[in-house]
């Protein structure tokens, strides 16, 4: 999605917090919208039809996003066909946000159900996988997942946008076709019902029985003894506890045929054990709001900023690619010293909130020196010249992201694994990467607040038209005392915690690889060139 900070820039003209907004809403939706879609899966789709439609809607929407360029349609809208923001007409930005939309469904569905729809392809015997495996299912996923990750490079040296967001619709078009002309030899697994389900029902009973006593004794509620997965009684929101109490009056046959007005003490326990961890979720959040700023205003810094190496002028992706493999290292170095001890995701979490300290403050120091490059230049009213400083002065800030968000994603992952119920483990592993996308969203309500409050008084706000009359250095060291402010919040919502010891006994725990990432990076493979 930088190519779409840098096209609502440049040929939009758009203010760049107005960019940063639009482009922080489609991430935040990309990564709120997978909780929805996994329980229509499980409850309804399964996760063939879920990566069909996903595949579908995603290319559909690169579609629209070429479409809505103003060459495109330029004789259909009685539009001019050069890239300046008077050709760009109605049915343009319909378009455009109709392609925002489609693409932020489709990344959603495949984060959702690609990963799982690939591990169903190997869930049954190997001879059988040898034999009805079809090369297109191969081919198909090379296309949707390689070919966008070398083309952001190339498509770079590209320069009409019609092309530029062309290329990768046709690719995704003909990976999705390449991958329907499959589906009579794919493993599909129908939908079994979602475990939110079960949450949903202990809402449902305890608020049947709200004026029912719960009793003293917790071996008077209602629970299967014979089942072999139980959790023994707390004391923690009693309220909750009603929906096992068992009625006198009826027949426990008869109330046990009835999941939606008697639940298991288990099945309670559970739900407790996920509310209870809400509070110290909220500090979570603006982990988001710092990791927002990187496919925002880094970027829109680099943009202007000089890209040479001697002769050669780097592309702009290189900061990403540096951002990716710091992401990565981090990760994969933290859980190899230890990160998958006990309270090793608890620890993760805190070290990511160190680095978003640390990357909000070099960000706030490299500003500080950007500004007054521009000034000593004599460019502040020149936002389209080239700063005469290395665009490497972003890179620092690049790779300390990269690692706030490579050890929180995992650490959070981790955490809500090793402290909810096996059922629910994708779901938390989804939620995790909702709460980023929560404060990725509430990025665009602070930076509006921090720039009304700013501007009071008469004092220009700190975020003007463009980047060079802004102080963006001053949002930045604003970021740093909220993130310092988040961690101290956070050690004491820690020490509250009680941590539950869910986690199997060392002889029955799965293995989860060498890096033990319960994420996959399919949202970025697929939208490199979104």
């Amino acid at each position: 999605m930088w190519m779409t900070m840098v096209y609502l820039t440049e040929v939009w003209k758009l203010n760049f917090t107005h960019a940063a907004a639009i482009v922080n809403l489609y991430w935040g939706i990309v990564a709120v919208l997978p909780v929805g879609l996994q329980f229509l899966v499980d409850a309804f789709m399964g996760n063939y039809w879920m990566v069909l439609v996903s595949s579908f809607a995603y290319s559909a929407g690169l579609g629209f996003l070429s479409m809505s360029t103003p060459p495109a349609l330029a004789g259909a809208t009685g539009t001019c066909s050069a890239y300046e923001p008077e050709c760009i007409g109605q049915g343009q930005k319909i378009l455009f946000y109709t392609a925002v939309a489609l693409i932020a469904v489709g990344m959603s569905g495949h984060l959702t159900s690609l990963g799982a729809f690939i591990a169903e392809q190997f869930m049954d015997s190997q001879s059988d996988l040898d034999d009805s495996m079809p090369c297109h299912f191969f081919l198909s996923f090379l296309m949707v997942i390689l070919i966008p990750i070398a083309g952001v490079f190339a498509i770079y040296y590209i320069k009409p946008w019609s092309i530029r967001y062309g290329i990768p619709a046709i690719c995704t078009l003909v990976a999705t076709l390449i991958f329907l002309t499959g589906s009579c030899s794919y493993h599909t697994h129908r939908a079994q019902g979602s475990p939110l389900t079960t949450l949903f029902r202990v809402f449902v009973a305890s608020a049947s029985k709200i004026f029912r006593r719960c009793p003293r004794d917790a071996s008077h509620l209602y629970e299967k003894r014979d089942d072999g997965y139980q959790i023994s009684h707390t004391h923690r929101l009693r309220c909750l506890d009603k929906a096992a109490i068992i009625l006198a009056a009826q027949p426990l046959e008869q109330q046990q045929n009835n999941r939606w007005r008697l639940c298991r003490v288990t099945e309670v326990e559970e739900t407790k054990s996920i509310l209870c961890m809400i509070p110290i979720c909220t500090t979570f959040i603006l982990m988001g709001v710092v990791s927002s700023i990187g496919n925002t205003y880094f970027i829109e810094q680099a943009t202007h900023m000089n890209r040479k190496v001697g002769r050669i002028k780097v592309p702009l992706p290189i900061l990403l690619w540096f951002y990716d493999r710091a992401k990565q290292q981090f990760a994969k170095s933290y859980f190899q010293i230890g990160g998958l001890t006990r309270y090793g995701p608890l620890i993760g979490i805190a070290v990511s909130m160190i680095f978003a300290i640390l990357c909000c403050i070099t960000a706030a120091k490299v500003e500080t020196r950007r500004l007054g490059v521009v000034k000593r230049h004599g460019l502040i009213d020149k936002p389209e010249e080239t700063i005469p400083m290395s665009i490497f002065w972003l890179l620092p800030q690049f790779l300390l992201l990269g690692g706030l968000d490579g050890i929180a994603d995992n650490s959070i992952g981790w955490f809500f694994i090793d402290q909810v119920p096996p059922s629910m483990a994708r779901y938390m592993v989804l939620f995790a990467i909702a709460l980023f996308g929560v404060g990725i969203m509430g990025s665009v309500l602070s930076v509006y607040l921090v720039g009304e409050i700013s501007g009071r008084g008469g004092k220009p706000s700190w975020f003007q038209e463009t980047l060079n009359k802004s102080r963006l250095d001053q949002y930045y060291w604003t970021l740093a005392a909220l993130a310092a402010a988040n961690l101290v919040l956070y050690v004491l919502m820690s020490i509250w915690y009680a941590y539950n010891d869910l986690r199997l006994e060392d002889d029955e725990a799965p293995d989860y690889g060498e890096t033990a990432e319960p994420f996959d990076d399919n949202v970025q493979c697929c939208c490199c060139c979104a």
